[in-house]
């Protein structure tokens, strides 16, 4: 058995502190073997987030690959959900990114207010919540019951440049 080791009372505290919030999100992050991509421009005219008091409205991300092409589709009409539902989660990325951007550190996240989520989908496609689980899930398992969030979940005929889907978020900071 190894003999307990005393430090000094400042190391002591240094050593029992939890990680600050933000780097526990950006390691969590890192242990799903994901990161956050690069803060994509506007492809319209509006700003990609909004600060508002203690609120941070971040607008419409759709998601992008490794190579920076939009991931196109339609589900029920040739896309999964399977493959919408992993576009939900790249296109959260886009927005955590996009916030860290905004607000410097992602341990400020106070809340996860609100998600919108529209999913480009056939006419007869029922399952946008199975898809939008893909955004909810990775903001729970980031953030913990931080993460829990009110959510639409909308079925979309078409959306900007044919993505599979796009997401907006309502994040309160402190």
């Amino acid at each position: 058995m190894t003999p307990l080791r005393l430090l000094p009372f400042p190391l002591l505290a240094l050593a029992l502190a939890a990680p600050a919030a933000g780097a526990d999100v950006e390691a969590k992050l890192a242990s799903l073997g994901l990161s956050l991509p690069s803060v994509a421009a506007p492809v319209a005219n509006y700003v990609p987030a909004v600060r508002s008091g203690n609120l941070v409205f971040l607008a419409g991300h759709i998601p992008r690959g490794a190579d920076g092409k939009v991931i196109k589709g339609k589900v029920g009409r040739g896309a999964t959900v399977e493959q919408a539902n992993a576009a939900a989660r790249v296109t959260t990325l886009a927005l955590l990114a996009t916030l860290k951007k905004e607000i410097g550190d992602l341990g400020r996240v106070k809340r996860i207010v609100r998600v919108g989520g529209f999913v480009n989908a056939a006419e007869d496609f029922e399952a946008q919540p199975q898809i939008l689980n893909g955004c909810s899930d990775l903001l729970v398992t980031l953030f913990g019951d931080r993460g829990r969030h009110a959510r639409a979940a909308i079925g979309a005929g078409s959306l900007p440049l044919g993505a599979i889907v796009e997401i907006e978020m309502i994040v309160e900071v402190e």
